[in-house]
């Protein structure tokens, strides 16, 4: 009894608190003030305030507005962090312990660091299936290839961080990864020298990879500012599929939606920076690195277990390393595949949602296929996920050109 008193009282706060903070929002801000000023009348006010949003916009919207917060967190955090890293061999892997032991606050920033590279990729992959699943893809064909290449470009980001903190996982991952490039014919080995910048993984590797995760986030954040554009170039769709023109204004409605995802995610941000910090990490990378003792399993961090589990999926090095960019790559090409405008028939609708469930579940069992050893039956396991995750575009392509016959013939 007492259980249910306290959760009927918190909805009852909670809703006082919502109904609060949507007033305090909507009359303690005076936007006429900024109206007056040029700048803010071009950018700020039609971009956001008098932004026009579909009315039955759920949750799920907010994923995008929490990735960019992601982003800005990263960067202040890895500014923090860089102000003491040192990017060489023989110190980067102390830099990082002094910090977190010696320097006031240290550890509090590279936590946020770690833990908020994970939740970017949650954020991230929420926001890619939401996509997904309402085909919001089609209407904003631009706005979802500049995320594509955002995705593609976070990644490459992620991994070269991921390289600086030089534990047996940061060694042995840049090894393992780098090495994929000896399957390119010719000029393999000399690419992989290259990019080491001698015959192994060492001191003038590390130097490029920090260098080079400094610089990407600027190339991210024009690349950002443009899928904003060209997401409110044609505007949000809604999950009707929809993009309603009579709306109502983003301010303050859906703002304060936003802002109630963000208190969420800020809570589990946080409980896990704070109470479980190295939970989503692997406990290999605490040890320095040795280039002498191998790791018995080397595993990426968790958000790359997909496409690991891709790569290790075919028997051969070049298949193998040509799928793991396939399943990345086909991304840009879904607007080309689904080119059917609305499911009028409720056997397509089904089959549609059916085989996105089959998808979700593949990306699930390669994610989990990804953390186990190389052998059976987990190698088996990957191949089956693998096949079903790009059935996935396939059954995309032959579901649109079906109801394109079929709507053509006068069947639906």
């Amino acid at each position: 009894m007492s259980l249910f008193t306290s959760a009927f009282s918190f909805l009852k706060h909670f809703t006082v608190f919502k109904k609060q903070t949507f007033l305090f929002f909507s009359n303690a801000i005076n936007w006429e003030f900024f109206r007056t000023m040029s700048w803010f009348s071009e950018v700020p006010v039609r971009h956001f305030i008098e932004y026009n949003t579909s009315l039955d916009l759920t949750y799920s919207w907010s994923f995008g507005a929490l990735a960019g917060l992601c982003f800005v967190f990263q960067i202040v955090t890895g500014v923090c962090l860089a102000m003491h890293y040192v990017s060489d061999i023989f110190l980067a892997f102390d830099s990082l312990e002094y910090l977190a032991r010696n320097i006031s606050d240290g550890w509090l920033f590279r936590y946020f660091h770690a833990n908020g590279a994970s939740f970017f990729f949650i954020v991230v992959y929420f926001h890619i299936f939401r996509n997904l699943m309402f085909r919001t893809y089609r209407n904003a064909k631009l706005a979802w290839l500049t995320g594509v290449l955002i995705f593609l470009l976070l990644i490459i980001t992620a991994f070269l961080g991921y390289v600086l903190p030089w534990g047996q996982m940061s060694f042995w991952g840049a090894t393992v990864i780098t090495s994929l490039c000896t399957v390119i014919p010719f000029a393999g080995v000399f690419i992989v020298q290259w990019i080491w910048g001698g015959f192994s993984v060492g001191g003038p590797t590390l130097a490029r990879f920090y260098i080079l995760h400094a610089v990407l986030p600027m190339v991210l954040a024009v690349i950002v500012i443009f899928h904003i554009l060209f997401l409110h170039k044609v505007g949000s769709t809604s999950p009707s599929n929809l993009i309603q023109q009579d709306g109502v204004s983003f301010y303050p409605y859906f703002f304060l939606k936003d802002f109630f995802g963000l208190c969420l995610f800020l809570f589990a941000y946080g409980f896990f920076s704070f109470y479980l910090p190295n939970l989503l990490g692997h406990p290999d990378n605490y040890i320095q690195a040795n280039p002498l003792v191998t790791p018995e399993h080397i595993v990426p961090e968790w958000y790359f277990l997909p496409f690991y589990a891709i790569l290790r999926a075919v028997p051969h090095k070049l298949g193998g390393v040509l799928a793991m960019l396939a399943s990345i790559i086909i991304l840009f090409f879904l607007p080309k595949f689904d080119n059917f405008r609305i499911f009028t028939s409720v056997k397509a609708s089904f089959f549609f949602y059916l085989n996105f469930v089959f998808f979700i579940s593949s990306v699930l069992v390669l994610g989990w296929v990804g953390g186990m050893p190389a052998e059976e039956p987990f190698v088996f396991v990957g191949r089956i996920a693998g096949f079903f995750y790009f059935l996935y575009f396939v059954n995309i392509y032959l579901l649109s050109l079906i109801l394109n016959l079929a709507k053509m013939s006068n069947v639906f």
